[in-house]
C-alpha cells in the first residue's frame, strides 16, 4: 500500500507529541541508511533552513500619530530614507537603501556602508533609532516636521515584508577578467581567482520541495527568529528553468515573498550586511517545514548536496546576459569542499550564506514542532510551477521569450 498522509493527520500527531521530525540534513543520511520508502514511513516532517543576504527585503512601519498630526512626505531612520508614499504615518524601509550622503558603489577596501538592513537589525535589537520626517501642511495634518528618537516598542505596527527571498538555487560567480570585481556575491578576484555562491544546498527550502507541493501561499514558516508566512510567489519567480532528472532546478528558479511580525523576531536572524562596492543588504533566516505526505515528498526532501547543481557564471562578461559565460555546472558537494574546477583550473570557493546557521534554523524549527509549538499550514494556493514532465526543450523556448 502506498504511503499517504494529510496535514490534519500530521498536525494531530504534532499535538500529541508523537510526530517524527528530522532536518533535511538528517533526511539525506536516513534515506541512504534505510532507503527512501522505509524512511518516508518513519518520518512525518522534514525541516529546512537558509541564512544569507536577501536584498529584496524590507519592513512596513506605522509610527503612530504625533501632536499635532503630520502627514509624512519624506522619512529618514538613522539617516536612511524610507518610502512614505502610503498614508500619513506609514513607511516602507528597504534593506538596500543607503543614506543620501553615502558615496554609492564605493570600492574602497574595508569600507563599511550603513543602510536599511542595519536599521532593521537595530530595530529588532531594540536600539534607539533617530526618526526624521518632513511634510506639507493640511487642515487635518498641520505639522511640517518632526524629529525624535524611537525604538521598535514605540511603533504601532512593524512587519517584515520581503518581496523576494529564499532563491531556489542561484549562480556561482567567477571573474574571467584581469581586474577585481565588486558584486552582490562579494569580491571576485581576476583570472578565476575565486568563486562565490549563496545557498544552503541540501538544507535550502525550495531545493527540498522543487515543484512547490508544500511551500505555497499561506504556509507557516520560521522567519527571522519568529513565525512568518509565505505571502505570494516572490518577484523574479521563474520555475521554467532546466532541471535535473531529480526535478531540482539547475539555475535560479522559484522565489518567495514572505511576511511576519517584526516584534517577534530576533537580531540573530535579521542582520544588516555591508558588501564592498555594492552597498547594503539584510541577511535573513528562513526555515520551512516539509510534510511527508507521501514517498515522493520524502524523496525530494532527501536530495543531497552531491545531487544539486548550480551554474558557474562569469560576472565580467556583460552579466547578466544569458549567453555570457555559463561555464558549466558544479554540485554543492564540490562547492562546500572548498574547490571546484573551471576551465581546467582549480578555483577556491567561499559562501555568502552560512550553512551552520541554516543547520541551527532547521534544528530550531524541528524543536518547535516536536514541542507542539508550531503546526503546519496547508497552502491556500499553490505557487506557479511547471509540470514535472515538461521537457527541457520547451523550457528553453519559454526562457527565450516563447509562449
Amino acid at each position: 500500500m502506498s504511503l499517504k498522509r494529510t496535514y490534519a493527520e500530521i498536525n494531530e500527531r504534532i499535538r500529541k507529541g508523537e510526530a517524527v521530525v528530522i532536518t533535511a540534513e538528517e533526511a539525506v543520511a536516513l534515506s541512504q541508511e534505510v532507503g527512501v520508502e522505509e524512511a518516508a514511513r518513519r518520518v512525518d516532517v522534514v525541516t529546512t533552513g537558509t541564512f544569507g543576504p536577501m536584498c529584496s527585503s524590507g519592513v512596513f512601519l506605522n509610527f503612530g500619530h504625533s501632536q499635532p498630526r503630520i502627514k509624512m512626505k519624506k522619512v529618514w531612520l538613522n539617516g536612511v530614507n524610507a518610502y512614505a508614499g502610503l498614508a500619513a504615518v506609514d513607511a516602507y524601509l528597504g534593506a538596500t537603501e543607503i543614506p543620501d550622503n553615502d558615496p554609492e558603489n564605493s570600492v574602497y577596501p574595508g569600507r563599511f556602508t550603513y543602510g536599511g538592513g542595519h536599521v532593521i537589525e537595530d530595530l529588532v535589537a531594540r536600539r534607539p533609532i533617530k526618526l526624521e520626517a518632513t511634510a506639507y501642511p493640511t487642515s487635518c495634518y498641520p505639522r511640517r516636521r518632526i524629529e525624535t528618537t524611537i525604538t521598535l516598542d514605540d511603533i504601532n505596527e512593524a512587519f517584515l515584508f520581503n518581496p523576494r527571498n529564499a532563491y531556489q538555487n542561484y549562480n556561482v560567480a567567477v571573474n574571467l577578467s584581469h581586474k577585481i570585481l565588486h558584486t552582490y556575491l562579494g569580491r571576485l578576484l581576476p583570472n578565476l581567482g575565486n568563486a562565490t555562491y549563496c545557498s544552503a544546498g541540501q538544507l535550502s527550502p525550495l531545493l527540498k520541495d522543487p515543484y512547490y507541493r508544500a511551500i505555497g501561499i499561506g504556509a507557516r514558516i520560521f522567519l527571522g527568529g519568529g513565525v512568518g508566512y509565505v505571502a505570494w510567489n516572490g518577484t523574479q519567480h521563474n520555475p521554467g528553468v532546466p532541471r535535473g532528472e531529480n526535478g531540482v532546478p539547475q539555475a535560479g528558479a522559484g522565489t518567495l515573498a514572505v511576511t511576519g511580525d517584526l516584534k517577534q523576531m530576533r537580531p540573530e536572524w535579521l542582520r544588516g550586511v555591508s558588501v564592498t562596492g555594492y552597498g547594503t543588504s539584510l541577511a535573513v533566516g528562513i526555515g520551512v517545514p516539509i510534510p511527508v505526505l507521501d514517498e515522493e515528498a520524502f524523496r525530494r526532501a532527501a536530495v543531497s548536496d552531491a545531487e544539486i547543481f548550480a551554474p558557474v557564471v562569469d560576472y565580467s562578461d556583460a552579466y547578466p546576459q544569458r549567453k555570457a559565460g555559463n561555464l558549466g555546472l558544479v554540485s554543492y558537494a564540490e562547492l562546500k569542499s572548498g574547490r571546484i574546477v573551471v576551465q581546467g583550473k582549480e578555483v577556491r570557493t567561499s559562501p555568502m550564506s552560512s550553512y551552520p546557521a541554516a543547520v541551527k534554523i532547521a534544528e530550531t524549527l524541528k524543536q518547535w514542532i516536536q514541542k507542539g509549538e508550531f503546526l503546519l499550514t496547508e497552502p491556500v494556493q499553490a505557487l506557479p510551477s511547471v509540470d514535472a514532465a515538461l521537457t527541457v526543450k520547451t523550457l528553453e523556448i519559454r526562457e527565450n521569450g516563447g509562449r
